[in-house]
């Protein structure tokens, strides 16, 4: 055997230890691999049952501010109508309050006039009594 032969043997046994090495290695390498891949496809099943969990919760919550808002307007709409009784409310006491201005115009005019009668009644009775006085004496 000559020295040629011994080198291409020796780089033969090399390259078929490093062709061994490289294929443990890689049989490791895909074996962590296939771990982290098992590990994440749980993980991600967890995050999908938990979005579906946050899904649910969320539709609910919509629902409930559905029925929340829906609750409001119609509370909103009989306020409305509530505001506009008081708004009538208003003008009736605005016409009431008119009505007992002329009524209270009128009458003191009235008691003013009747006043002025009964004073005038009276001025007639003292001359009457003073003219009747007068003629017994």
């Amino acid at each position: 055997m000559d020295m040629m032969s011994i080198l291409l043997a020796a780089a033969a046994i090399i390259a078929a230890l490093s062709l061994a090495v490289l294929v443990i290695f890689l049989a490791m390498t895909l074996t962590s691999l296939s771990k982290t891949l098992n590990n994440i496809a749980e993980l991600l099943d967890g995050v999908e049952k938990q979005l579906e969990g946050i899904t649910t919760e969320t539709t609910l919550l919509l629902d409930k501010t559905n029925d929340l808002t829906e609750d409001v307007n119609n509370k909103v709409a009989k306020l409305d109508n509530v505001f506009y009784g008081v708004d009538e409310l208003g003008g009736v006491f605005y016409k009431l309050t008119l009505a007992l201005n002329r009524f209270s115009s009128n009458l003191s005019k009235t008691t003013t006039e009747d006043v002025e009668k009964a004073t005038q009644a009276v001025k007639w009775g003292s001359a009457l009594l003073n003219l009747a006085k007068k003629d017994k004496q």
